[in-house]
């Protein structure tokens, strides 16, 4: 798991394009969530195992830094690379590439919790699940790291 997961090409439809000729953006999410399903099935959490073991992922926190504009017809390619993970949580960062261009449109950092469906609150990660992720985030410990994690949203106050 030494590269970051990727998806394959996602295409920016028109549908999406906003009042500004661009990817409105409330479709960064869907596509950085199709690149998280792919994350999520290769981690062996995506939807099969929620429906056979009754417990999932939920997004408790997200931001994103949208980059470079994209325009309807447009490709991207979205990858994955974790970051961390403790008993319940896997902190994850996302890059959205032109996929012609190569250039980089939008980075989501994300925080996920585990929970258990059937009561709707945080659980430990079963054994194996956990092993994989920190097997998962080792793995990705050598990938670079976009210089936007760890930033924090408002003003200089200077």
């Amino acid at each position: 798991m030494s590269a970051p997961f990727t998806s394959p090409p996602l295409a920016v439809r028109g549908e999406w394009t906003d009042y500004n000729g661009h990817l409105n953006m409330a479709y960064y999410h869907v596509l950085f969530d199709s690149g998280l399903d792919v994350m999520l099935a290769s981690l062996g959490l995506g939807a099969q195992t929620a429906r056979d073991s009754g417990s999932s992922v939920f997004t408790a926190q997200a931001q994103v830094h949208y980059l470079r504009e994209l325009h309807a017809g447009d490709a991207v390619i979205v990858r994955s690379r974790l970051i961390a993970c403790d008993a319940k949580r896997l902190h994850y960062v996302q890059t959205m590439d032109h996929a012609s261009g190569g250039w980089t449109a939008a980075v989501t950092e994300n925080l996920l919790l585990h929970v258990d469906l059937r009561i709707r609150r945080v659980a430990p990660w079963p054994e194996a699940t956990a092993a994989r992720l920190a097997q998962a985030v080792a793995d990705h410990a050598g990938l670079p790291m976009p210089p936007q994690v760890g930033r924090r949203v408002g003003l200089d106050r200077g």
